[in-house]
C-alpha cells in the first residue's frame, strides 16, 4: 500500500441549532460523529450513504469550509486542525473541491477562461504571460476546445460545466481532490463520460480522490476502497472488490441489494429496510442502525459497536463481528 496522504482521526462536526438565554446549546445536530479513515496517495476513496449521513460535511471539513468540532485532519504529517487560519490557507491549493452542482458553482459573470485562471492568479503560481497557455492546456485535458474560453457558463451544457469545474480544480495542481457527488446532477448518459474523465486524469496527474456519492454503482466505477456511512458514523470500510463481493454490515448489504441487476442468473433478493432514518439531532443510543436492522438481536440493544478490522483491510462496526461483545 502506498504512503498515506491524509488521515482523519475521530472527526466530528456538530451544528448548534438553538441556544438558551445564556448562549448554551439546547439543540445540537450531530452531522459527523467520531469518524476515522485514511486515504493513500494515488488512491480513490469512495464515501457513500443516504442523504444527511454526513459525507459532504466531511468533504467540506477537508477543504476548510467547515471547522471540525473535534478530531484531527492530518495532511502529509501536518494536523490541519491545529493550524492558524493563515497557515491553513497555505494548504488550500493542495486540497481542491469539485462541487455537486455545475450550475451554481460557476460565476455566471465570468468567462470559463477567467474562471479557470482565477485560482492560478490568486495563488500566484505562474507569471501572467504563462497563464493563458496553462488555461489552454487545462481545457484540452478536460475535453473542451480553446475557442470556448471566452464563453460564459450559461452557454454550456451541464456536463460541459462540470468539465470546467474539474479544470478549475486542476489549475492549482492539487494533491487531493474532494469530488462531492460530481455526477449526481448530470444525465445518466453524461455521468459515464465524466467518471471516465476523472479516472483518466487520476492516472495522468497522479491524483488522489475522496469521491462522495449516493450510489454504490457509481462509486464502484472509480474507487479503490469504499467507506459506508450511516447517520454520521462509518459502518464499513473495505477494498472495492471485497466490499461488493462480501459486504458484512447489514446496512451495506441493504444498499447493495438495491442496485438494479440484469443478467441470465437468478435475480438477487432485495432487502427492504423498515422505519425511518433517526434524527441526527437526537440519534439513538448504542448502534445507530439498530432500529432498522434486519439482523438485530436482543443483545444489540444499548450496545455501541466500534469499527474493527475483521480481515485485512476490511473494517466493520457491528456487534455481530465484535468478538469482545457480550453474547
Amino acid at each position: 500500500m502506498s504512503e498515506v496522504l491524509v488521515e482523519v482521526k475521530n472527526l466530528a462536526k456538530y451544528f448548534n441549532l438553538e441556544n438558551d438565554f445564556f448562549g448554551r446549546p439546547t439543540s445540537v445536530l450531530k452531522a459527523v460523529d467520531d469518524v476515522s479513515f485514511a486515504i493513500h496517495k494515488g488512491e480513490a476513496f469512495g464515501l457513500v450513504g443516504e442523504s444527511g449521513c454526513g459525507k459532504t460535511t466531511i468533504g467540506k471539513m477537508l477543504v476548510n469550509l467547515y471547522t471540525p468540532t473535534r478530531g484531527q485532519i492530518i495532511f502529509e504529517g501536518t494536523d490541519l486542525t491545529k493550524l492558524s487560519e493563515e497557515k491553513r490557507r497555505g494548504f488550500c491549493k493542495d486540497i481542491q473541491l469539485i462541487f455537486q452542482d455545475p450550475y451554481a458553482s460557476l460565476n455566471p459573470r465570468m468567462t470559463i477562461g477567467d474562471i479557470i485562471a482565477e485560482p492560478i492568479k490568486i495563488n500566484k503560481l505562474l507569471p501572467s504571460n504563462e497563464i493563458e497557455k496553462r488555461v489552454t492546456y487545462l481545457l484540452n485535458c478536460v475535453g473542451l476546445a480553446n475557442h470556448q474560453r471566452n464563453r460564459y457558463p450559461h452557454e454550456f451544457s451541464g456536463g460541459q460545466r462540470q468539465r470546467v469545474g474539474i479544470a478549475r480544480a486542476l489549475a492549482v495542481q492539487p494533491k487531493l481532490i474532494v469530488c462531492d457527488e460530481p455526477v449526481s446532477a448530470l444525465d445518466v448518459s453524461i455521468q459515464a463520460q465524466v467518471l471516465n474523465l476523472l479516472d483518466e486524469l487520476k492516472a495522468e496527474f497522479g491524483l488522489t480522490y475522496l469521491f462522495i456519492a449516493h450510489g454504490l454503482n457509481v462509486v464502484k466505477h472509480i474507487s479503490d476502497r469504499v467507506g459506508v456511512m450511516y447517520l454520521g458514523k462509518l459502518v464499513e470500510i473495505a477494498p472495492k472488490k471485497e466490499l461488493y463481493s462480501n459486504p458484512l454490515h447489514p446496512y451495506t448489504q441493504a444498499l447493495l441489494s438495491a442496485i438494479p441487476f440484469i443478467g441470465p442468473t437468478k435475480s438477487k433478493q432485495r432487502i427492504i429496510l423498515t422505519g425511518d432514518v433517526p434524527s441526527p439531532i437526537n440519534p439513538p443510543e448504542g448502534c445507530r442502525f439498530c432500529s432498522r436492522c434486519f439482523k438485530k438481536t436482543d443483545e444489540c440493544d444499548g450496545y455501541t459497536p466500534q469499527i474493527r478490522e475483521v480481515s485485512p483491510g476490511h473494517f466493520v462496526s457491528c456487534r455481530l463481528y465484535d468478538e469482545s461483545a457480550p453474547s
